[in-house]
């Protein structure tokens, strides 16, 4: 039976390629009705046309000219278009120009503009979390291209992330950046092959993404093993597999390959050099591009359009005529020249023929429709004009789009102060428009939802792979893990007080610094023995693990007042429940995973918690205890705990799941802002406001490893100043993956004041941690005889 048909009707539900809607079909119909329905759906949705075409398709009855009448959601997407243009005055009534002590929140004007009423609090305090999917976002009513592909593409993103992580673990691979290989290109029913099928069932999603996110003058292109001779794609010739080729590949039973330690380094090197090549290449087109005059000032262009008509209209008026000694030619190149100024600041350079010269066939040349060096000058005028008037109005409408009325306006520009972002956006807004725009549409100028915390996949949980032809957002996009990455490391670039370009290290550099940082543990002071230890209760092993000791204590935020509000947040992912293992490295590459004798996680958190929570009732007098919230893949509020219950609330605690600090975050956040609403706001889309009332929230967060939104959070955290949080970062001893993170927490804490953390890895003293992580939850140096006065045991009251 010809597909033909079914590949006109399907072109309507899935915008690809002839060629590429045959295979689909074609590979459906060797499928059991079961697999082939789940299939379809899984590609095209559950919309009343996808269902209708899948049942006619898998039953080969009913007219194959019929089914589907609309488009299905992707080129829905694909032909959003941005809302009409804004009024002429667009840049003084939309912009935001002011910072935020031109106006807040209660006044009742912004310069001659009345504010709406500030964002009540909800009635109750705090607001439910939202539901994962509850559309709470689309409140806003605005949407744009960047804005669709990202719906389409957050619908299976997680479920990809996830099946890639099965499939490494199934084949016994432990580098998050290998992905299997079978040993040939032709299709069977191995998990590796499936996994294949699945990407290459969103090849239509890749490219609608692609097509949202990338600049002028850039393509896309994909991993698509089918088109090897034509593509696009800079990785395919110049990255070497990491499992090597023909006799080198590492053959085991079943047909399956492993990775080869050597040709995964040489993939690594020659991936950073290639990243890195890209993305100066990138960055420097596209800064390029941008307008050679203000798209925000018209004068230069009207100025000298009309100096040029008069010139030209004058121009006969002169023939024959002599002035100032000159000839005619003469003084029409003076005058010409008086115009040029004026057009170079509006037209790219033009080349020495193009500038004006007098010739006898110019009459002939103009009669048979050639134009002038000044015509074509005019015409790039023009039509650089054209353009710049479109971005400005493209700019103005997605800024009234995502920013609708003041006070919205006035929280974005407090969020930019905060971060430190103001000058920054201001001058790339006014030099180079078209990356603004890009990154306007993404959302980068904005706090982040409330919504997205809830959700499984967001626009800052989207991979980027440079070698798939997965984008990211900003030119310099490879190279990074994610989206959230990127955005970060863009943001702390962008910043007051950034010197040069903040670049995040490559895995090579971040792996030579984890051994660096590794081989500077020391052993632990021995005044902070304690026998009651849990590694000495467990008897794990003899002696404390060899610790890196931390800087000495510097007080950079301000010490803690009576009012501030201490919790408590604990990962309860799978992890701390495991027994714990370091990976052993051949080169870079992960070969297998070795026992470390250390107590597991979950009891070292719990004794941790003892000690702080104990050590601050004395502090500050607080008997009632501190509030605990757990997190892992949604979070749980324990309750309030303190030295007498501590252990029957531990019981309320379940392992288990990922790990997803900002499901945790947003629990504590409600926490907090319920016991302070009277001093805060609500936003609809942001989520609460503290006001300059609201006391501080002074977080404890305790982590056993990198969170998979962890980027997410210290994002969060940059644009907060009501919040000052303590980690502390528990890890396997003599583990490189421990002391990565622990690198990168440095590098957070150190551009962000409100952010510090304390490591322990294995056998590690709790009275040292305990210490240390006091010190900074506290915001002062604590001496040793205070802190030994801290350690005794509150006095409770009944």
């Amino acid at each position: 039976m010809s597909l033909q048909p079914w590949i006109q009707q399907l072109s309507q539900l899935l915008p690809l390629d002839s060629s590429e809607l045959e295979q689909i079909l074609a590979y459906n119909s060797s499928l059991p009705k079961e697999e082939a329905t789940k299939h379809l759906g899984d590609l095209l949705g559950d919309t009343p046309e996808s269902a209708a075409f899948i049942a006619a398709f898998n039953s080969r009855e009913g007219d194959p000219n019929g089914g589907a009448t609309h488009q299905a959601d992707i080129k829905n997407a694909q032909a959003v278009q941005p809302p009409p243009s804004a009024p002429a005055d667009h840049e003084k009534r939309h912009h935001i120009t002011g910072t935020p002590s031109d106006a807040a929140p209660g006044d009742s004007k912004v310069g001659d503009s009345a504010l709406p009423p500030a964002y009540a609090p909800p009635v109750f305090a705090p607001p439910p979390g939202p539901h994962p999917g509850s559309g709470l976002a689309d409140r806003r009513n605005h949407t744009n291209a960047v804005i669709e592909a990202a719906r389409v593409r957050a619908r299976d993103e997680q479920e990809m992330q996830q099946a890639l992580m099965n499939l490494q673990y199934e084949y016994g691979i432990y580098n998050s950046d290998i992905e299997p290989e079978h040993e040939s290109d032709y299709p069977c029913s191995c998990p590796i092959h499936r996994y294949q099928a699945m990407k290459w069932r969103r090849y239509g999603v890749q490219d609608m993404w692609s097509k949202a996110v990338r600049y002028p003058g850039e393509h896309s292109y994909n991993d698509n093993i089918n088109n090897s001779i034509f593509t696009r794609n800079p990785y395919k010739f110049q990255v070497v597999s990491p499992f090597g080729y023909g006799f080198q590949r590492q053959w085991t039973y079943g047909a399956t390959v492993r990775p080869n330690p050597g040709y995964h380094a040489r993939s690594i090197h020659q991936t950073i050099d290639l990243n890195n090549s890209l993305n100066k290449e990138a960055q420097s087109n596209i800064d390029g591009k941008e307008p050679k005059h203000s798209i925000w000032n018209d004068d230069a262009v009207e100025l000298a359009m009309s100096k040029l008509s008069m010139n030209e209209k004058s121009n006969g008026d002169r023939k024959g005529s002599v002035a100032n000694g000159k000839d005619e030619k003469g003084a029409l190149r003076d005058e010409k020249a008086s115009v040029r100024p004026a057009l170079n600041s509006v037209a790219s350079q033009s080349s020495a023929a193009d500038q004006p010269k007098s010739s006898r066939l110019s009459s002939f040349r103009k009669s048979i429709g050639i134009k002038t060096s000044d015509e074509r000058f005019v015409a790039k005028a023009e039509k650089a004009g054209t353009q710049g008037k479109s971005l400005r109005d493209q700019i103005v409408s997605e800024e009234n789009g995502r920013w609708p009325d003041e006070q919205w306006r006035y929280i974005v520009a407090n969020y930019q102060e905060k971060v430190g972002m103001t000058t920054m956006i201001a001058e790339l807004r006014t030099r180079k428009p078209t990356q603004y725009l890009h990154l306007l549409r993404a959302g980068y100028f904005e706090p982040i939802p409330v919504a997205w915390a809830a959700q499984a996949s967001n626009p800052l949980k989207f991979s980027i792979e440079a070698a798939a032809g997965w984008r990211g957002i900003t030119p310099a996009w490879r190279g990074y893990e994610d989206t959230a990455e990127e955005r970060l490391y863009w943001v702390l670039n962008h910043r007051v007080g950034s010197v040069g370009m903040r670049m995040k290290p490559d895995f090579i550099s971040e792996m030579n610094m984890a051994r660096d940082r590794m081989a500077k543990a020391v052993e632990p002071p021995p005044s902070y023995f304690d026998a009651q230890d849990t590694c000495h209760l467990q008897h794990t092993s003899e002696g404390y693990s060899k610790q890196v000791m931390p800087a000495p204590f510097r007080a950079y935020d301000r010490p803690e007042t009576a009012s501030d509000d201490t919790m408590v947040l604990l990962d309860v992912s799978g992890s701390m429940d495991f027994d714990p293992v370091r990976p052993i490295y051949e080169q870079y590459l992960i070969t297998r995973w070795t026992r470390s004798t250390q107590p597991k996680n979950k009891d070292v958190a719990k004794a941790i918690i003892r000690r702080f929570t104990d050590a601050m009732a004395n502090h500050d007098h607080q008997s009632a205890g501190y509030d605990l919230t757990t997190f892992s893949d949604r979070a749980s509020y324990i309750g309030t705990i303190n030295h007498k219950n501590l252990d029957h609330m531990w019981r309320g605690v379940r392992l288990g799941g990922g790990t997803r600090v900002m499901t945790g975050w947003q629990k504590v956040k409600e926490l907090h802002f319920q016991k302070h609403s009277e001093s805060a706001t609500y936003h609809p889309i942001y989520g609460w406001q503290a006001g300059p009332s609201t006391p501080m929230l002074r977080l404890l967060l305790l982590l056993d490893g990198e969170a998979t939104d962890m980027d997410e959070f210290e994002l969060d955290l940059l644009g907060l100043s009501w919040a000052h949080v303590t980690i502390f970062l528990i890890g396997v001893d003599g583990c490189p993956h421990h002391h990565r993170h622990a690198n990168e927490l440095q590098r957070i804490s150190d551009v962000n004041h409100h952010v510090s953390f304390v490591d322990a890895q294995g056998n590690c003293p709790e009275r040292f941690v305990t210490h240390e992580l006091l010190k900074r939850h506290l915001g002062y140096d604590i001496s040793m005889r205070e802190f030994e006065g801290m350690e005794e045991l509150p006095a409770y009251t009944e």
